[in-house]
């Protein structure tokens, strides 16, 4: 797969993906949320879409895979983070009440992140390799 095909995949899971499983009733418009926290989550999921579009244009317009690389899995790799630190701050990465759908043994919230930073490590190191055979 190219390196702009895998970069691609991993945007579109904090840039499309992610918003689609938050604009609902469990997230955004929750009514048990206060009204700041569901602030917060509009103010992320607006900031991904718009870093996610950037991304896209650095990939597809600049050819610049690592920067877009670096500035999504920064994005991704802070769920996986958020997650680890979430004793913490009481914060978890399912929603309380649902049903937890895992992969390799890690919520698929945390793990579906994981595997987008893999993506965008991949990429890198495809593009690199293409780059040292020109």
């Amino acid at each position: 797969m190219s390196a702009r095909l895998l970069m691609t995949a991993g945007i579109l899971v904090f840039g499309l993906l992610i918003p689609i499983l938050e604009v609902n009733e469990t997230h955004l418009f929750n009514p048990d949320w206060p009204p700041h926290a569901r602030f917060h989550d509009a103010w992320q999921l607006l900031t991904n879409a718009g870093l996610a579009a950037l991304c896209l244009w650095l990939v597809w317009a600049r050819g610049q895979i690592a920067l877009a690389a670096l500035i999504g899995g920064w994005i991704m790799a802070s769920v996986a983070l958020a997650h680890a630190l979430g004793d913490i701050y009481e914060g978890y990465a399912t929603y309380e009440g649902g049903t937890e759908l895992t992969l390799l043994g890690l919520p698929a919230a945390v793990a579906i992140p994981l595997a987008a930073v893999a993506m965008f490590a991949a990429a890198v190191a495809i593009g690199r390799r293409g780059m040292q055979t020109e």
